[in-house]
């Protein structure tokens, strides 16, 4: 089992990529691409592979495989990327000495050096990835006179504010809450579903505008939140149930409102944050509601409905995207699941998510978040032992810092699409290579191509009449950075 430790991945994926080059691209110039690759074999990981020079070529003959690139077809604009900044991710990060944690919101937010996350989520109250459950409040206090975050304190705030400040000040921030306080619910419990009692509709909505005015008063920007981690969902953590009607109702009657008569109005709320599996459902009987609708910037989803063996639904999130265009998509949520130390390099997690990007993508989402940055060597800490992995694991017995293929897959896209970015037209001429494609704010164009068969590929990229010679090696993926 190889193990990337820290030095190593610092050093394979320092590249000096943007070079005060604001030019637009030129189409009769020749243009340049700068291919970087991550591979199961050999030790490439995201490791810079050299320049290649657009030629002028005549059409393409059929035997050879092509990705065919045309900025003049545009499509969403991309808000970020990057991950969860939970309970368990703090309290881990807090156990590594101190050059380590550079090292590590160097690796994770440096635009330069690392892979250059633009985006995170945390947890309102506590979740399955916190060491016990929480709220902010005393039992029973409805009008919410106890609210305070010094449980937050501890561990999140001051990762959460150390990672804004390695982003180079700004980190778009959502927070989502798994469960109301107990007291808040038809079972009294956080844990195992249950339901938010009306009476605590109102006292719940102001949960919500009493958490942003803490974390901004630790000078904490947050830029939006969402309804109900996971709302179909009874855990054995913490979780409570909305359906489509009882969330639209609430957004609609309580927690747009109470936004906006809190001067926050411009805080984005978003619904479902729950699996691929219905969320076109959910959209059509929320969206249906004008009223809910006005307040709604748009729908979130996870991964997890293929854990059973079937496959991601990839289709539900274009079906949401055409009949919903004005309104946004944003992968929240995804893991691979069943934490075993010894398959914590296992190259399938990587491929999960660089499949799943590339498909998300091309069918309209416009931000992607990964979970936890950062758990230990037991997948955890989660006080109710449901351990996953993460792209970066800590072996605290050991003092290691483990850097998976999820990592430099996440970063194949992190890395090179700036918030901002369009969606450009991207397609391949064999199913085996999958493709998507992005036009930053400074005109640079960004092509990820990625190979999931068992030999090595070669094929060409082309972009107004002219294109690149590539091979990427078996199991792998590459971007190109074309200026």
């Amino acid at each position: 089992m190889k193990k990337y430790i820290i030095t190593l991945a610092i050093t394979l994926i320092s590249t000096n990529l943007y070079i005060n080059a604001k030019e637009s691209i030129d189409s009769g110039s020749t243009k340049t691409a700068k291919q970087y690759t991550t591979s199961e074999t050999g030790n490439q990981r995201l490791t810079y592979v050299g320049d290649l020079k657009f030629e002028a070529r005549k059409q393409p003959a059929e035997a050879e495989i092509s990705i065919f690139v045309n900025q003049n077809k545009k499509f969403q604009t991309v808000l970020g990327i990057g991950g969860a900044l939970t309970d368990a991710s703090a309290e881990t990060f807090a156990k590594m000495p101190v050059e380590k944690q550079k090292a590590f919101l160097k690796a994770y937010y440096n635009p330069i050096d690392g892979i250059g996350y633009t985006l995170a989520r945390t947890n309102i109250n506590s979740c399955d990835f916190s060491s016990d459950s929480y709220t902010y409040v005393k039992d029973g206090d409805a009008a919410l006179k106890t609210f305070n975050v010094s449980h937050d304190l501890k561990y999140k705030i001051p990762l959460i504010k150390q990672a804004i400040a390695a982003a180079g000040g700004k980190l778009t921030l959502y927070a989502s809450p798994w469960s109301p306080p107990a007291w808040m619910k038809d079972n009294n419990d956080m844990l195992h579903g249950g339901k938010l009692l009306s009476k605590y509709n109102q006292s719940w909505a102001n949960y919500f505008v009493r958490f942003i005015q803490e974390y901004e008063k630790n000078k904490i920007p947050v830029w939006g939140i969402s309804v109900q981690n996971e709302p179909m969902a009874k855990q054995t953590w913490e979780s409570c149930i909305f359906t489509a009607i009882e969330e639209k109702d609430f957004v609609k009657n309580f927690l747009g409102p109470t936004l906006h008569k809190s001067g926050m109005e411009t805080k984005k709320i978003i619904v479902w944050d729950h699996n691929r599996d219905v969320m076109v459902q959910r959209a059509n009987d929320t969206y249906a509601d004008k009223e809910a609708a006005k307040y709604i910037w748009g729908v979130g989803f996870h991964w997890y409905e293929d854990w059973s063996g079937g496959k991601q639904q990839f289709e539900n999130v274009q079906r949401v995207n055409e009949a919903f265009p004005d309104k946004h998509l944003i992968f929240t949520e995804g893991c691979i699941g069943n934490f075993d130390l010894s398959k914590i390099n296992d190259w399938n997690m990587g491929e999960h998510y660089g499949e799943s990007m590339i498909n998300d993508f091309n069918n309209g989402t416009v931000a992607w978040t990964d979970w936890n940055i950062l758990l230990d060597e037991q997948g955890g800490p989660n006080h109710v032992k449901n351990f996953c992995f993460a792209p970066v694991h800590y072996n605290t017995k050991t003092d290691e810092l483990i850097f998976n293929s999820e990592f430099y897959y996440i970063g194949h896209f992190s890395k090179f699409i700036k918030p901002g970015a369009r969606r450009i037209s991207a397609s391949s001429s064999k199913s085996y290579l999958i493709t998507t494609a992005f036009q930053n704010p400074d005109g640079k164009i960004v092509v990820v191509v990625m190979n999931k068969t068992d030999k090595s590929e070669t094929f060409l990229v082309w972009l107004n009449g002219q294109s690149i010679k590539s091979t990427l090696p078996q199991r792998s993926i590459s971007t190109f950075f074309i200026d």
